[in-house]
C-alpha cells in the first residue's frame, strides 16, 4: 500500500473557521505603531519599531496549518513534531487545543504506537528523511506544514549530493532544521555527504584542512557529531558546496563563503570546486538588515522580543547586544521593574536579571528605545511588551 499524501488544511471553508483562532494574535496599536512611522512617542520616551519584524509568511502558514487541523480532524489523535515554531505563547495557545507531541528521537516509543487513525504534524523546520519515511510506513495521516524556504534549501543539497559535491552546512547541529537539511544533504541514494559548522571558528577549522595546515585525527575528533556516516575530509573536502539553516546570521554565512572558497582556490588554482547559493530566507535577510538600520539611530536601549530557542530571534539579539545594552525577552512577564528585567543572554545561553541603563532611572531627557521581534513572534506579545515598558516608565496610557 503506498503512503498516504499529506493532506491539504487549508482549504478556503477552513480557513474561515480558523480566521479567530489566528486574529488573536494580531494588534492594533502595533499596526498604529507601523502606519506611524515605525514610532510611538510616549510622554518622556520614544519607541522605535524595527521596519520588518514579527511573523514572516511561512511561520503563519504553519500556525494556519496547525489550527485548520484541529478544525478539521476533531475527535482523532492530532500530534505535533516537536513545536510547530519557536515561540511559547504561540505553543502553549496549541497545546490547550489539545494537540499531542512526538518528540524529535523516532526511537521514542510513541512512534511505535502510531496507527493509521492517527494525524501528524510536520512543523515548519521540516523533518528528516528517515521520520518522515517511518511515519509513511505507519500509514498516519501528514499534515506538512514545513516552510517553502526550508525546502529550497533541501533541494539545494539533494543536487549538491546527485553532483557528487559535500554540502557543508553552516547551522545548529542540534537544531531541528539543520538535522532535517543533513538528511536530505545524503541524496536519493543515501551515499551523499555532509559536514556542518556552527561559526566562523569551526569554518576556519575547515578552511585550513583544506589549505594542508591540520591533522586529519584531530579534525575528525572535532566533527566526529557534525558529519555524515563515512565522511572522510581527504576525499569529501575536495568539491563543496555551500548551505545553511535558514535563520542563521547573514554577514556570519558570507564570511564562511569566502573563507572556504579563499581556501579551495589556494589549494586548486581555481574555485572551480566550490559551489554557493544564498540559502538564508528573505524574512531572516528583511529582518537583520531592519535592525541594522534601526541601530544607526541613538538608542540607548534594544528589546528583543521571542522565544529563547529561536534562532533567527537570537541572531537578532546577538547584532544589538555588539552596539547597544539589550534585552532579550520572550514576553511582557520578563519585564518586572526597571531595575529587574529577566532576559535571555546569548553568550551566556541563559536567563539573566538586568537593571534596565541609568538614564531610565533619571529621566532627564527623552529616552530612546528599539524595539523588533523573531519571525516567530506574534504581534499581541509585542503590544503586551510596549505596554508594560510603557507603564515601567509612567507612561501607562497609550
Amino acid at each position: 500500500m503506498p503512503p498516504r499524501k499529506p493532506v491539504n488544511v487549508r482549504r478556503p471553508e477552513v480557513l474561515e473557521q480558523v480566521s479567530q483562532d489566528i486574529a488573536r494574535y494580531n494588534s492594533e496599536l502595533v499596526e498604529c505603531i507601523r502606519a506611524n512611522g515605525n514610532q510611538l512617542e510616549l510622554p518622556g520616551m520614544r519607541l522605535h519599531l524595527a521596519e520588518a519584524f514579527g511573523f514572516c509568511d511561512g511561520v503563519k502558514r504553519a500556525i494556519e496549518i496547525a489550527y485548520a487541523t484541529c478544525r478539521l480532524f476533531a475527535g482523532r489523535r492530532i500530534w505535533l513534531i516537536g513545536e510547530i515554531i519557536h515561540n511559547p505563547e504561540v505553543n502553549a495557545r496549541l497545546d490547550a487545543l489539545g494537540l499531542r507531541h512526538l518528540p524529535w528521537r523516532m526511537e521514542d516509543a510513541l512512534y511505535a504506537g502510531l496507527t493509521a487513525e492517527d494525524v501528524v504534524i510536520m512543523p515548519a523546520f521540516g523533518v528528516p528523511v528517515p521520520m518522515r519515511r517511518l511515519l509513511e510506513e505507519k500509514g498516519v495521516q501528514l499534515v506538512d506544514s514545513t516552510c517553502g524556504n526550508v525546502i529550497k534549501v533541501w533541494q539545494r543539497v539533494k543536487n549538491y549530493a546527485a553532483a557528487g559535491v559535500t554540502s557543508i552546512i553552516h547551522g545548529k547541529a542540534r537544531h531541528e532544521e539543520s538535522q532535517a537539511t543533513a538528511s536530505h544533504s545524503r541524496g536519493a541514494d543515501n551515499c551523499g555527504h555532509f559536514l556542518m559548522v556552527y561559526d566562523e571558528q569551526e569554518a576556519r577549522m575547515v578552511a585550513d584542512y583544506i589549505s594542508g595546515k591540520r591533522d586529519r585525527a584531530a579534525f575528525m575528533e572535532h566533527f566526529a557529531d557534525c558529519c555524515s556516516p563515512g565522511f572522510d575530509p581527504e576525499l569529501h573536502l575536495q568539491r563543496i558546496g555551500i548551505a545553511n539553516q535558514t535563520t542563521m546570521l547573514k554577514e556570519e554565512t558570507a564570511r564562511i563563503q569566502s573563507m572556504l572558497r579563499s581556501a579551495i582556490i589556494q589549494r586548486d588554482g581555481s574555485d572551480a570546486s566550490f559551489h554557493v547559493f544564498d540559502t538564508i530566507c528573505g524574512a531572516t535577510q528583511d529582518r537583520q538588515n531592519a535592525l541594522f538600520t534601526l541601530l544607526e539611530k541613538p538608542l540607548d536601549a534594544m528589546f528583543v522580543i521571542g522565544g529563547y530557542n529561536s534562532s533567527n530571534t537570537t541572531h537578532l539579539a546577538h547584532i544589538a547586544s555588539r552596539k547597544i545594552p539589550t534585552f532579550f525577552v520572550s514576553s511582557a512577564d520578563c519585564l518586572h521593574s526597571v531595575e529587574d528585567i529577566r532576559c535571555f543572554d546569548v553568550q551566556r545561553k541563559c536567563e539573566v536579571v538586568q537593571p534596565l541603563p541609568e538614564v531610565f532611572r533619571r529621566r532627564e531627557r527623552e529616552i530612546q528605545v528599539g524595539i523588533t521581534a523573531g519571525a516567530s513572534c506574534p504581534a499581541n506579545v509585542i503590544e503586551e511588551v510596549v505596554c508594560r515598558l510603557a507603564e515601567l516608565c509612567g507612561c501607562a496610557e497609550l
